[in-house]
């Protein structure tokens, strides 16, 4: 069986408002809803999210009533050193942020301590999960990069979702070897398209 990493789509950018607390833009839910309506969400079993608003949201969407749990420890890397940062300055940061694993960019969670804090949180959460059960996490495109690296058993870089948001990478629960790279949520057609 499968599992599906799945990254919040489009959010509402405000600079005023603390980054975990955004939520998602109307593109971000008018994608989500799109994707909720196909065969492979319906055959998920289990979603997993981080707590910050926006993976909140798309999880909800996506589980369309379902029961949602909160996961521990796999929020997005803690950038709050820096609060918000314009867009050319971000994707600069984030270029550094991968290129220097083991070093923290201005006070930024450094690479390795996130990944090792998402592979912890994805790997605990599979130790009791049923691999008969279809399985999402949802959460963001940083600390996404950092288990899909994990798991394909490459150093950390930056081998990034596509801009925007609203991406997933799919796994086998047999063996976590992955399955798909980045695709955008509404055209996956699931783990055996």
């Amino acid at each position: 069986m499968f599992a599906v990493y799945i990254t919040h789509p489009q959010v509402r950018i405000d600079p005023a408002v603390a980054v975990p607390q955004w939520g998602l833009s109307e593109l971000g839910v008018a994608r989500a809803r799109q994707t909720a309506g196909h065969g492979w969400v319906r055959d998920i079993g289990r979603f997993l999210s981080s707590d910050e608003v926006k993976a909140k949201e798309t999880a909800a969407i996506l589980a369309d009533g379902r029961p949602v749990e909160i996961l521990e420890h796999s929020g997005e890397n803690d950038r709050s050193a820096t609060g918000f940062l314009k867009p050319d300055a971000f994707e600069d940061a984030a270029d550094w942020f991968f290129a220097n694993p083991t070093e923290s960019f201005r006070g930024w969670e450094r690479a390795v301590d996130a990944q090792a804090r998402i592979v912890s949180a994805v790997f605990g959460a599979l130790e009791t999960h049923d691999p008969a059960v279809p399985v999402a996490f949802v959460g963001h495109g940083g600390v996404g990069t950092l288990l899909k690296c994990h798991l394909a058993g490459v150093p950390i870089a930056r081998h990034d979702q596509p801009a925007g948001g609203g991406n997933l990478f799919a796994f086998s629960l047999a063996d976590r070897a992955l399955a798909c790279d980045w695709t955008p949520i509404e055209t996956w057609r699931g783990w055996m398209a």
